[in-house]
């Protein structure tokens, strides 16, 4: 589920990677953009076993750098703090209280969060090797 706002620099990671990995041809692919509220309980009641949140998040790490973290793991890190009507921590948990998905978050650091359609070189670097890396997995998985 991507996650971020495309005017804001790199808060748009979460929805260009979504886009991205949908265009090579990942399934189960949806772009939340600001309002992933909306579409959670949905995408729980589906039946998943997993949900990986994607957005840009402030680990204070050099830009591009990546996190996984389970839900505890987003819970601990960012409680209430949130660009989103809730945070992400609490999404997890509602989803999870719902039933058997796990909830997971795959973010990257900005480098810029200034109003702008375009991704800072970093987050650009990072968007590319994620596509490439999660589209290997997905189509390796689907020959096995």
């Amino acid at each position: 589920m991507g996650l971020g706002n495309v005017q804001g620099g790199d808060d748009g990671f979460g929805v260009r990677l979504a886009e991205a990995l949908t265009r090579a041809g990942v399934p189960d692919v949806v772009v939340a953009g600001t309002d992933p509220e909306r579409l959670v309980t949905s995408c729980a009641g589906t039946g998943f076993d997993h949900l990986v949140f994607l957005d840009a998040v402030d680990i204070g790490a050099a830009p591009g750098s990546t996190v996984f973290l389970s839900s505890e793991e987003m819970a601990a890190r960012f409680p209430q703090i949130s660009t989103h009507n809730l945070s992400l921590g609490t999404l997890a948990k509602c989803v999870e209280t719902g039933g058997k998905t796990r909830v997971w978050l795959l973010g990257a650091q900005p480098a810029s969060l200034k109003p702008s359609p375009a991704l800072s070189p970093a987050i650009r670097a990072t968007l590319a090797i994620l596509t490439a890396l999660i589209g290997s997995v997905v189509s390796e998985g689907a020959r096995s």
